[in-house]
């Protein structure tokens, strides 16, 4: 589905992506970790056509070239974006924000049905449709913006840290709706600090270090490597002893 080769972009001088490479397959989950800064929420936004990468970048999408396409654009074609900090329209209400995202002309067939299926994914949302969305805890206002992405009738879901600031109940409703999402047909390409919960319902993860790629895995096996354990799980290189009294 997505095939990415080669693509690096600079800031001025700091180089944040150098030649990295990436695929998606249909109803795969692909997490990405790195430390802050590594270059991973700009893969999403050169992805999304937010930032142009260098010229030389493959980028394909269902076997056509994306490199230069306008971000509306890349939406036509099936690709959506939950940014960083949600994005949502905080004066407007839920409902206007999910109207909002089926405004791409592949949305416009069918958009009761998504709609219904938003809300029943997110439940929540349906006794507040006439709320303003920045009243809404921040759990809600990510609930929101996943909707709002999924009315443009994605084949591409990215997200990028969709658990940020949430308690961890509301980190476990989002992490089983993306699992439901995937069930559906949708691929799904996540930027998530959470790497524990990442990697539980993630099929395959790459890693980024200083804007290139680490290494990458099936996700259930790096689950269990002792590098993977101490860089992201928080786990010490040698088990705790008891201290003789």
């Amino acid at each position: 589905m997505l095939e990415i080769s080669g693509l690096s972009h600079a800031y001025g001088k700091h180089q944040a992506l150098a030649d990295v490479t990436l695929e998606v397959a249909p109803r795969e989950i692909i997490a990405i970790l790195g430390a802050n800064g590594a270059g991973k929420s700009t893969l999403l936004k050169a992805i999304a056509g937010l930032i142009r990468p260098r010229a030389g970048a493959v980028m394909r999408f269902d076997g056509s070239d994306i490199a230069q396409l306008l971000p509306h654009q890349i939406v036509e074609r099936g690709i959506a974006l939950v940014p960083e900090g949600r994005g949502v329209f905080g004066d407007l209400t839920v409902a206007e924000n999910l109207q909002l995202g089926a405004y791409p002309a592949r949305a416009r067939d069918g958009e009761d049905a998504r709609l219904a299926h938003v809300l029943a994914l997110f439940p929540r949302l349906t006794e507040r449709m006439g709320q303003a969305v920045r009243t809404m805890s921040g759990g809600e206002q990510q609930m929101v913006a996943i909707g709002r992405a999924l009315m443009s009738r994605p084949q591409l879901l990215m997200l990028d840290e969709p658990s940020l600031g949430l308690s961890p109940l509301l980190s476990r409703e989002v992490f089983r709706a993306l699992k439901t999402i995937r069930g559906d047909g949708v691929g799904i390409l996540m930027v998530e600090q959470n790497a524990r919960a990442s990697l539980d319902i993630a099929d395959r993860v790459y890693l980024i270090e200083q804007g290139r790629n680490a290494g990458d895995g099936v996700a259930s096996e790096m689950k269990s490597n002792a590098d993977i354990q101490r860089a992201y799980l928080g786990q010490s290189r040698e088990p705790a002893t008891s201290k003789s009294k």
